[in-house]
């Protein structure tokens, strides 16, 4: 495979720090999600209670704390209704991908850390996440955090116990951001570790975890009277499982489908996978191990299973640095001229389903130019720089062209600043949560009137 030309720095750097910070506050709050993290965070800010997380002056206890106290450090800071929630993730994700190409790059080398980390960080899904105040992102990168530190544990006899201490920090921290998810996701490293379990024993490691993982449960365990275990563990951990009552149901196949979109447009690279070693087969027993788990739950949402993109992302980057793809990123080149075409569909999908987007049809005419750009780049041998180039370029562009439109009709921000309701009018969740997160108080539904609006029904 042709040698990177192009300066780490150049190819990485800047191009992210425009994918990443640009337009954070372009966009209003938007789907159910984001107002209602933004505003426990803000709560907490703003009352000192550090504790017990109080949606619109109410216990809530769907999620762990790590979330809400980063968005409170954005309200501490200053910053503005946008920015508070989801610029601490944005940072923490470009974070993450120094420590990413950091790592990889010592167990792989340079060439796959580069593809690697380029792969990871245009990738749809993981972008996406990285520009929205949810939980998402902070569980993924504390996951895959302990995984690259204790990959050398679980795969070689000789090496990788000094890793299992800042490994069993960022599990404990995963589980303040997301509960047994990223310990769950674990058990494949265990599996692979058998033999040595007894080194987390010899280390800091599991005093680690009980020091930074439980004070917060138990404090918000005693404060609220048992009720946080109830509602959190049975309701919205094991219930996800088995209950219908989420509103997250989905077949067993959705992931199957999921997973490549959340990799997007480097999936085609997949196909040249070989898992040579004992890393490779372990990030891809941590993909299988994942998409079984997640596919067994009755609920399911698209970004359950982003902790398991930046292992795609290695498997991927490990291939092309072994040897030349040339079909594959012509592939990835053409699947990039989809971006005009999802312009047009993104903000009305996300305001009312992808059943009430207009479909521009004609923008598909990208998808062939940009397969024979795809063709020459590879031609010219800078085929994977030619592609990351374009494509961080046309992401960009995404952005801007998507992110005023977006706010426009899929975000309560629009509405409030014109009409500053005082009551909630009949109107999806996503639109309600975003009202009152931007009102900074929980608004009543508005009362209902006969034909002349002489008197009130309800």
């Amino acid at each position: 495979m042709q040698q990177v030309r192009l300066p780490i720095k150049a190819v990485l750097l800047l191009p992210l720090a425009a994918l990443y910070l640009y337009g954070l506050s372009a966009m209003g709050i938007v789907t159910p999600d984001e107002p209602r993290y933004a505003d426990i965070g803000r709560a907490m800010a703003q009352s000192g209670d550090w504790v017990m997380p109080r949606l619109f002056g109410t216990p809530w206890f769907e999620k762990p704390a790590l979330l809400y106290w980063i968005t409170a450090l954005g309200n501490l800071a200053g910053l503005g209704p946008e920015l508070a929630p989801r610029l601490p993730v944005a940072l923490l994700s470009l974070v993450f991908l120094a420590f990413f190409w950091h790592r990889v790059r010592d167990e792989w080398g340079q060439q796959t850390a580069i593809y690697s980390t380029a792969i990871l960080a245009t990738s749809a899904g993981w972008l996406a996440f990285s520009r929205t105040g949810v939980t998402d992102i902070p569980v993924a990168v504390c996951f895959n955090a302990a995984l690259l530190f204790a990959l050398p544990w679980a795969t070689r006899n000789d090496a990788g116990k000094s890793g299992l201490t800042p490994a069993a920090a960022c599990l404990a921290l995963g589980f303040l951001a997301k509960g047994i998810v990223p310990l769950a996701l674990f058990f494949p490293v265990l599996l692979f570790g058998y033999r040595r379990l007894g080194a987390w024993f010899r280390t800091l490691a599991i005093p680690v975890f009980l020091l930074l993982a439980l004070p917060w449960y138990v404090l918000v365990s005693l404060q609220s009277n048992g009720e946080f275990l109830r509602v959190f563990f049975l309701e919205h951990t094991f219930g996800r499982v088995v209950s219908t009552n989420l509103q997250h149901v989905q077949k067993w196949w959705f992931y199957l489908w999921v997973l490549p979109l959340l990799l997007f447009p480097w999936f085609p690279l997949l196909t040249g996978v070989k898992l040579r070693d004992n890393r490779t087969r372990l990030l891809g027993a941590v993909v299988v191990f994942g998409l079984f788990a997640f596919s067994v739950s009755i609920n399911k949402l698209p970004g359950y299973v982003l902790p398991l993109v930046p292992s795609l992302a290695i498997l991927a980057g490990e291939s092309l640095a072994r040897q030349e793809q040339k079909y594959p990123l012509i592939a990835t080149a053409a699947l990039a001229g989809l971006l005009p075409f999802a312009a047009g569909v993104i903000p009305a999908a996300l305001a009312g389903g992808l059943h009430s987007a207009s479909f521009p049809w004609p923008r598909l005419l990208a998808v062939p130019f940009c397969a024979l750009a795809g063709w020459v780049a590879v031609r010219w041998r800078q085929g994977f720089s030619g592609v990351t180039a374009g494509l961080a370029a046309g992401l960009l562009a995404l952005e801007i062209l998507t992110l005023p439109e977006i706010s426009r009709v899929a975000s309560a921000r629009g509405l409030w600043l014109e009409k500053r309701p005082n009551c909630l009018q009949k109107m999806n969740r996503s639109m309600a949560y975003g009202l009152q997160y931007y009102a900074g108080h929980s608004l009543p539904e508005c009362p209902l009137l006969d034909p002349d609006n002489s008197r009130v029904v309800r």
